[in-house]
């Protein structure tokens, strides 16, 4: 009996559906937080001790519909880990990064119910967001891994200077740090998901201005690289775009962020401030893979 394969064009499909279901549930889960919906399940696995499933109130239904769509998290990446057996020509980094996938998911789960036993503890929320974008990580790798060989870039690294690879994986690491940096001013923030959330004890104004130094510092490299290579056709054919959309986003998400701050950090911000960030990573991590080769 012949063996089924799937083609490239349907795994690249699948893994992008899988990083878009990604994206949206750190969305959905800081809309949770946003809307003071945290403990709007106090229990786990179920929704309370006698429900599994309840939304008799708006922050019951907000948390439980947030849970029940890691379950459509949860058959995206099941997904990408079976096409990537199946998927030809098959891939052993493939099926390595497909399965850290299933494995990341596993422990959101176990540290969704973290966050629920310890009461919205910021620690918990915090590796919890970092846990995501662990995932969206590995999930930007796959779908470049995924692409089908015409499609990927078939310039030799060696058309980038030495200078230009070290300044893109720095603004790829200067981003990463940001982010960090982000949770810790949102565990010390006002939005905790819960009145009965315990705060860090940070200063917000000290570590506000800590997280904003390394966005400056990201977009000031940023900014340096862009005018270097402007000029260097080679250098400008492969790192010109990705360079381009990484500067407006990561532009977007700073003056977002002083808007955020001088308005008294309302909600809708946050959440859009959240959106952003996740576009300022994967951004991040295409510069940082087209430097790469």
């Amino acid at each position: 009996m012949p063996t089924r394969n799937l083609s490239e064009k349907a795994f690249l499909t699948i893994s992008q559906c899988a990083l878009g279901f990604l994206c949206v549930i750190v969305v959905s889960g800081a809309l949770v937080r946003l809307t003071g919906s945290g403990l709007g399940c106090i229990d786990w696995p179920g929704c309370s001790q006698t429900k599994f499933v309840d939304i008799s109130t708006g922050h019951s239904a907000i948390e439980q519909i947030n849970r029940l769509f890691t379950g459509v998290v949860s058959a995206a990446v099941a997904a990408s880990a079976l096409g990537s057996f199946f998927v030809s020509p098959r891939h052993r980094k493939t099926i390595w990064l497909a399965i850290g996938l299933v494995i990341g998911v596993l422990v959101q789960v176990l540290l969704g119910a973290l966050v629920v036993i310890t009461g919205l503890n910021p620690w918990s929320n915090m590796a919890h967001f970092l846990v995501s974008m662990a995932l969206i990580t590995t999930a930007v790798l796959l779908v470049d891994q995924a692409k089908p060989q015409l499609q990927k870039r078939s310039d030799s690294v060696s058309a980038l200077s030495q200078l230009s690879i070290r300044t893109s994986k720095w603004i790829v690491a200067l981003s990463g740090i940001a982010i960090v940096f982000g949770t810790l001013v949102t565990g010390t923030g006002p939005h905790a998901g819960d009145e009965r959330a315990i705060r860090l004890g940070f200063d917000l104004r000290t570590i506000t201005r800590a997280h904003s130094m390394f966005v400056l510092l990201c977009v000031g490299l940023t900014l340096f690289l862009f005018v270097r290579i402007k000029k260097q056709t080679r250098e400008w054919e492969i790192l010109g775009r990705p360079l381009e959309i990484f500067l407006v986003a990561a532009v977007a998400q700073g003056a977002l962020g002083y808007l955020q701050y001088f308005s008294g950090v309302p909600a809708q911000m946050v959440a859009l401030h959240v959106a952003l960030a996740i576009a300022v990573w994967i951004s991040a991590l295409k510069l940082g893979l087209a430097a790469r080769g």
